[in-house]
Order: structure tokens, then sequence, then C-alpha cells
């Protein structure tokens, strides 16, 4: 499992793409101080967030700069199985 990213890493990944907090706000059609506080707060966790709006920064985040910012951020919920699956496995 990878590790989670701090800002500064976030921050200079975005820099090598060409882009910032606030132009990549833009361009996705985020509030630039909502990007910078999203960041802030879940820069360094380990656990994903439960808002719609804050895993989504995260994820285009993710997707533009080519690595995860929090471990499993990029991974797709229909390829995990579901508590159905597991319990049917047992």
């Amino acid at each position: 499992m990878s590790q989670a990213m701090e800002k500064r890493q976030i921050q200079a990944r975005l820099i090598e793409n060409g882009s910032n907090f606030r132009q990549f706000a833009i361009s996705h059609g985020y509030e630039p101080r909502t990007v910078t506080q999203v960041v802030q707060r879940w820069a360094g966790h380990n656990s994903l967030p439960r808002g719609r709006l804050s895993f989504s920064i995260l994820r285009d985040i993710s997707r533009l700069i080519g690595k995860e910012v929090l471990p499993g951020i990029l991974v797709d919920p229909s390829s995990k199985p579901d508590e159905t699956e597991v319990v049917d496995q047992l």
C-alpha cells in the first residue's frame, strides 16, 4: 500500500505538471479555497475522506499527477468485493 503524500509533495507534483492548486481548482470546477482547505486537511492521512466533494478533489488531483495522494483513492469501488460476497466465501 502506498503512503499518503504531504501537502508540499502534492504541490510539487502539480507544478511538475504545469499547474498549481488554484489552476487545478478552476480547471476542474472547484473553488480554489476549497481545494487548498481539503488538501490541508487530508494531506498526510492514511484514511479516505467521507465527504463527496473532498473525495472528488483528492481523486482528481491524484489522476492529474499520476499518483495517489491518499492510499486507495484511485481504487475502483466496483473492483472491491462487497460484504455479501465476503460472507458467501466464508
